[in-house]
C-alpha cells in the first residue's frame, strides 16, 4: 500500500536510498544481490549496511535470503520509494493522495505538483505505478511481445519496460489522439494529467450514439497512425462532455504485428458489445472495421 510506502519514505535518508539503488542495479546481474556487492556500491561498513538493511527489510522495502548466500532484492515498496524520490526532486510531484485505480498490473494514485507560478493553485496529476511481473513472470512474458525473446528478466525489468513503453507511446500519440497528457517517467512509474470525465464502465450515458461514434473515430485515428491499442474496452475509456480519452497503453502493437487485425477486431468487438448490452445499440462489426481501415 502506498500509505505504508509514504510513512517509510519520509524517514529514508540518502544512505537508505543508496542501498536501494545499489540493490536495483545489482538485480541486473543477480537474482539475489550479494551483500558484498551492495557494500561495494554503498561503501558503508558491513555493520552499518546490515543495520540499515534490517530496517529496510522490516519496512517491506527489500526482501532477503540466507541461502545459498546472503542476498537481497528490492521490493515494490522500495521501488516505489525510489521513483517517488526522483519525481519529488524533479518537481513532478509534491504530494500524493488516494488510490483511485488498481489492477493486476498497475496501481494509480492521485497526486499534485506545484504550479509554475507561486500564486496559482497546485496542479492535479496522477501517478501510475506498473506492477507487471508481480503475480506471474511466466504469464507476463506470454502476453507481452517485447518480453518474448528475453530468457531472463526480473519483475523490475518487466515493470520498468512496461512503464517506458507506455510513456513513449503516450508521447507519440499525445496531440493526435485523445489521451491524458504524459508529464514524467521514472523506473516503473508515469506521471500524467488525469483523464477527463469518468470511466465508461461506470457511466450512464445520455447520448450513447454520440459517444460510440467518438470512440470509433478515435480508434480510426489511432489506426491511421499505425497503432492498435490491443486492450481496449469499457475499462480503459473515459467519457466526458468534451469527448473520450483512451488510457492503459502498454500492450499496444503496430500494424506490422502478425496478429494486428485480430487485435483490432477484438478491441472493436469489446466496444460494440458494451454498447449493445447496455444501450441496445447495434453496429455491424465488419462495417465498423472497414470504416476504421479506410484511409
Amino acid at each position: 500500500m502506498i500509505d505504508d510506502v509514504l510513512k517509510v519514505f519520509r524517514k529514508l535518508d540518502s544512505k537508505d536510498l543508496r542501498i536501494l539503488t545499489g540493490i536495483e542495479i545489482g538485480m541486473k546481474n543477480y537474482e539475489w544481490v550479494p551483500l558484498e556487492e551492495i557494500q561495494k556500491y554503498t561503501k558503508l561498513s558491513f555493520d552499518q549496511l546490515e543495520y540499515r538493511l534490517f530496517k529496510l527489510f522490516r519496512s517491506n522495502m527489500v526482501v532477503g535470503t540466507k541461502t545459498p548466500y546472503e542476498g537481497y532484492q528490492i521490493y515494490f515498496d522500495g521501488y516505489d520509494a525510489l521513483a517517488l524520490n526522483t519525481f519529488v526532486k524533479r518537481g513532478s510531484v509534491s504530494a500524493i493522495g488516494d488510490e483511485i485505480g488498481v489492477g493486476k498490473e498497475s496501481v494509480v494514485h492521485e497526486a499534485i505538483r506545484e504550479p509554475e507560478l507561486a500564486i496559482a493553485e497546485p496542479v492535479p496529476v496522477i501517478i501510475k505505478f506498473h506492477r507487471e511481473g508481480r503475480t506471474s513472470f511466466k504469464n507476463v512474458k506470454r502476453v507481452r511481445d517485447h518480453l518474448v525473446d528475453r530468457e531472463h528478466f526480473s519483475w523490475i525489468y518487466a515493470a520498468r519496460l512496461a512503464a517506458k513503453r507506455e510513456y513513449d507511446i503516450l508521447n507519440t500519440l499525445y496531440g493526435k489522439v485523445s489521451i491524458p497528457k504524459p508529464l514524467d517517467y521514472n523506473r516503473h512509474a508515469i506521471v500524467m494529467a488525469p483523464a477527463k470525465g469518468s470511466l465508461l464502465l461506470k457511466t450512464k450515458l445520455l447520448e450513447p450514439v454520440w459517444v460510440l461514434d467518438e470512440i470509433l473515430s478515435q480508434i480510426k485515428v489511432v489506426h491511421s497512425l499505425g497503432i492498435i491499442h490491443s486492450d481496449l474496452s469499457e475499462y480503459n475509456i473515459f467519457v466526458s462532455d468534451e469527448g473520450v480519452e483512451f488510457i492503459d497503453w502498454p500492450q499496444y502493437v503496430t500494424l506490422a504485428h502478425p496478429h494486428a487485425d485480430e487485435l483490432l477486431e477484438r478491441d472493436v468487438f469489446n466496444v460494440l458489445t458494451h454498447f449493445r448490452r447496455k444501450y441496445n445499440l447495434e453496429k455491424d462489426l465488419g462495417e465498423v472495421l472497414r470504416f476504421i481501415k479506410d484511409e
